[in-house]
């Protein structure tokens, strides 16, 4: 192996035709952009949305209805999950700490408590909002619960 037979690694140095050098080159002329409109010209982007001048989608569909931007999301938790997490780990007290280990909930999201469920243990819980079902619920069995 000498100097002379250097070659680079196969598939290394992938180049197109160079475009705009001229007629003789198979891509002078209008270098691939082909005739007139907004695709031709330099500087040309295309914007998000832009549909040729038709009118765009987001603007054909109708919007209707209310959105309120200052909505509180809460998770939904029902009583028979919380007895599941009080059963598995031990507890009295459930904490939405306890939801996050258990893999119930996410770190930040807000917890309401639902009915949906049986409970069977006496349990104080902490979350930060509750229907009255799930309330009546907890105080029937002589449970406790804690808004944060």
């Amino acid at each position: 192996m000498d100097l002379s037979n250097l070659q680079p690694a196969v598939g290394s140095n992938k180049k197109g035709k160079r475009i705009g050098r001229g007629a003789g080159s198979g891509k002078g002329g209008t270098s691939t952009r082909g005739h007139k409109g907004a695709k031709s010209r330099s500087g040309y982007s295309a914007k998000v949305g832009f549909e040729g001048g038709q009118m765009p989608l987001q603007r054909r569909v109708p919007k209707f209805g209310f959105k309120n931007h200052f909505r509180v999301e809460y998770k939904a938790v029902n009583l028979d999950v919380i007895q599941a997490v009080a059963e598995a780990a031990g507890l009295t007290k459930v904490t939405v700490a306890d939801l996050v280990a258990a893999g119930k909930v996410r770190k930040n999201q807000l917890v309401k408590v639902l009915a949906n469920g049986e409970l069977t243990a006496k349990l104080e819980v902490e979350a930060n909002a509750i229907s009255k079902k799930a309330e009546e619920a907890i105080t029937a069995l002589g449970g406790t619960f804690q808004k944060i």
